[in-house]
């Protein structure tokens, strides 16, 4: 079986997850994998759902942290944002996190759970310190209209240069994927059928980043490019 952090290159350091549904998911995967091999820190940059799969350090130390990773290869770090119930970014900085763990892996923006995403100018947060930034594309997103699939449909239709009541195509979410040009290597989700492998392959054709596609919920990944 193919295993996920190798195939996105993922490197000792900061590594932040943008783009579609499906980041927290990429997000845990990506650390079960990684603490089989060294100390890990999930977080978030903006805002992520209290993670129930790991220890959750809040308002944290680096003492605090250090002693939470003697006890489990991975936690999650951050701070409690009181209206929501969210995890806001973590009281230390991304680079100090780095520090305390061989691997820390940032969600660097929110999707609303949409399969796909574009960028308004004050997003993604991605830490300056990051070494590697995966974009997420959620297979189930392509062919719909944009107004229905993507998060902030206008910016999407305005660099794909479609209608937002247009579909979202391979070639529309690979112009805005260049047009963006915030990543190095770009995730295909959900990739279950044969015409979703057939509508991956076509974006990973036009892109000047690795790509890899595949299912979290199958685990089963192929590098596309």
């Amino acid at each position: 079986m193919s295993i996920l952090c190798d195939l996105l290159q993922i490197a000792p350091g900061v590594t932040a997850l943008i783009g579609g549904g499906g980041k927290t998911t990429l997000l845990r995967a990506l650390a079960e994998e990684l603490s089989q091999r060294a100390r890990v820190i999930v977080a978030t940059s903006t805002k992520m759902l209290v993670p129930d799969w790991c220890p959750v350090v809040l308002e944290a130390s680096a003492a605090s942290v250090a002693a939470a990773l003697e006890q489990s290869p991975c936690v999650c770090v951050g701070s409690l944002h009181a209206e929501t119930g969210k995890l806001d970014a973590p009281c230390l900085g991304f680079s100090e996190l780095a520090r305390l763990a061989k691997y820390v892996l940032v969600e660097a923006d929110g999707s609303r759970g949409l399969p796909l995403k574009a960028h308004e100018g004050h997003e993604p947060v991605i830490p300056v310190c990051a070494s590697r930034t995966v974009c997420v594309v959620g297979a189930d997103g392509i062919g719909g209209i944009i107004s229905q699939v993507c998060h902030r449909p206008k910016v999407f239709a305005q660099l794909a240069g479609v209608p937002a009541q247009g579909a979202a195509t391979p070639e529309a979410i690979s112009a805005v994927l260049a047009s963006e040009h915030l990543h190095d290597v770009l995730y295909i989700n959900k990739v279950e059928h044969p015409s979703q492998l057939a509508d991956a392959e076509r974006i990973a054709s036009y892109s000047a980043t690795p790509v890899v596609a595949g299912s979290l919920w199958k685990g089963e990944f192929r590098c596309l490019r």
